[in-house]
């Protein structure tokens, strides 16, 4: 099918859920009512540790990403309620071996907790790599080139703050300490000219200073108790007055305020959302001596389910999921389970499909090239299209969930030439990953297949399916659970994942001609 009818099957098929609501949406969730109205969470995804801020009409979301390559994503939006990807600050992530899968790689580490600024033209953003020291990046574009030089120590969850007299600070607190410091720096803020302790706040990280009307707010996480607090103070080096703000039973408890254009404030916040992983609300707030209240006078202290919009008259926007790859570059809906093998894969050698060449690996987790994008709640499914006739023996290709439970369709070639296919569970676990079969194989032709994988974050289940001609599905059986678990796992909800690898590596592969996204 030539590729521009196929940009049409993929543009229809996406809206086919969505025809009420007027424009067609590639999205499962759309927080935007229409009516000037908007539901939490604004992206139905994994967005934790956020820092939003203003630069004219314009927000901007910076996100933690972990070792998923692109790294560090930013967002745009114009009403901080529809939102699309701007890009990523890191091509790939530098300063250690394991971000390569290395060593059984880092899953549970990277690149987390950045901060946002915006000053005299230019972008600024703070960000500590697990076991590095901090780096700051800069760029004139949300979109880079970033330009990075790293501090001579490491400030857990660098809280970025640049007053209005253009001096920078970074604050920063480990939750097992709960002492917060103010580290200041330089007139280009490459190095650190002091540091110091400010406050105490029991438990205390992903702190977040902003200014208003003379007072400076500092915002930190609980992680312990899943709440949020806020202190002031007319000094940034104190004293400091805390309260409590709100926790995961009111709306969250990592984030802060960002300044809208007419001069109020609304506020942004993480909350552990289940198998979805950490979505991020944003709420409504109002001032009562001083002191920041999230949700309305008429219902004060919660953020709201429902809410009017703070910016009216936007148009809608959401980030890119289905893809029929026929661009010269993968979208930025896409990252890699770690630093990508450039060498095995490829957008040019068959053009309009991802070719996933086979990497070397004894087991998933521990291969190269898996090919992710979030897991979109309430309920999502994703099918791809693939031509598996390049499968060699000792392949395993495929699609399924990943995360705590990876859920996957594999496909197989026998050394006879017979193509089979099953399905397993890997789980994450404290020992390492345990794969179990889930039924019998099924032989098959190694020919154009279609994989369905499902996600249901409202019963945390997955169910699995293909098809050999895209219109007549056959289901795998089993349990297949979705979850999410902070000791284990990604520290992510759980993902898409396109993945090829054999043990003995090889030139085997898989031509992927489109994935789409939909309502179950």
């Amino acid at each position: 099918m030539p590729k521009p009818f196929r940009r049409l099957t993929l543009a229809l098929a996406a809206s086919l859920c969505c025809l009420g609501a007027g424009a067609a949406s590639a999205q499962v969730w759309r927080a935007d009512s229409g009516q000037g109205t908007y539901h939490n969470p604004p992206l139905y995804a994994d967005y934790p540790d956020p820092d939003i801020i203003r630069v004219g009409q314009d927000f901007y979301f910076a996100s933690t990403t972990f070792v998923n390559a692109p790294g560090l994503t930013l967002l745009h939006s114009r009403d901080l309620v529809n939102w699309d990807i701007a890009g990523h600050v890191m091509p790939r992530l530098e300063g250690n071996p394991k971000y390569d899968l290395a060593d059984g790689g880092d899953y549970r580490h990277g690149v987390f907790a950045p901060s946002l600024r915006h000053y005299n033209g230019r972008f600024y953003i703070a960000v500590t790599p697990v076991g590095h020291n901090t780096r700051l990046y800069s760029a004139a574009d949300i979109r880079g080139p970033w330009t990075m030089h790293e501090l001579d120590r490491e400030a857990f969850d660098p809280g970025l703050f640049i007053d209005t007299d253009g001096k920078a600070f970074v604050v920063t607190s480990i939750g097992s300490d709960g002492t917060i410091r103010l580290l200041s720096l330089n007139a280009d803020l490459t190095a650190v000219t002091d540091d110091r302790k400010i406050h105490y706040v029991q438990g205390a990280e992903g702190s977040k200073l902003i200014k208003r009307d003379g007072w400076y707010y500092l915002f930190n996480a609980i992680p312990r108790r899943l709440a949020l607090t806020v202190s002031r103070s007319k000094s940034l080096t104190g004293p400091w007055e805390t309260r409590e703000q709100i926790d995961d039973t009111t709306g969250g408890h990592q984030g802060a305020l960002v300044d809208l254009p007419d001069g109020g404030w609304y506020g942004f916040v993480m909350r552990d959302a289940g198998a979805i992983g950490r979505v991020t609300n944003i709420s409504p707030v109002f001032w009562r001596d001083d002191w920041p209240v999230w949700g309305t006078p008429a219902a004060p202290g919660r953020v709201p389910d429902l809410a009017a919009k703070p910016i009216l008259g936007e148009p809608f926007a959401e980030p890119p999921s289905s893809d029929d790859f026929s661009g010269g570059a993968l979208g930025r809906q896409w990252q890699w389970n770690h630093n990508p093998d450039d060498s095995r894969w490829s957008l040019s050698e068959r053009p309009g499909f991802l070719r996933l060449k086979a990497t070397t690996a004894h087991d998933f987790w521990n291969a190269r090239n898996t090919l992710l994008q979030k897991g979109q709640g309430p309920k999502a499914r994703g099918v791809v299209k693939l031509d598996v006739r390049g499968l060699k023996a000792g392949d395993a290709c495929g699609f399924g969930t990943f995360g705590k439970f990876s859920s996957q369709i594999v496909l197989t070639r026998a050394p006879n030439g017979q193509g089979a296919l099953s399905a397993r569970l890997v789980e994450s676990t404290a020992a390492g990953p345990k794969t179990s079969p889930r039924g019998e194989a099924r032989a098959v032709r190694l020919g154009d297949l279609w994989l369905s994988v499902d996600m249901d974050f409202t019963t945390d289940k997955t169910a699995l399916a293909y098809s050999l001609d895209g219109r007549s599905w056959t289901a795998m059986p089993g349990d297949f659970p979705l979850a999410f678990d902070w000791r284990t796992g990604t520290f992510q909800g759980e993902q898409f994942g396109l993945f090829c690898h054999n043990p003995a590596g090889g030139e085997g592969r898989i031509d992927v001609d489109s994935f789409t996204l939909s309502k179950p």
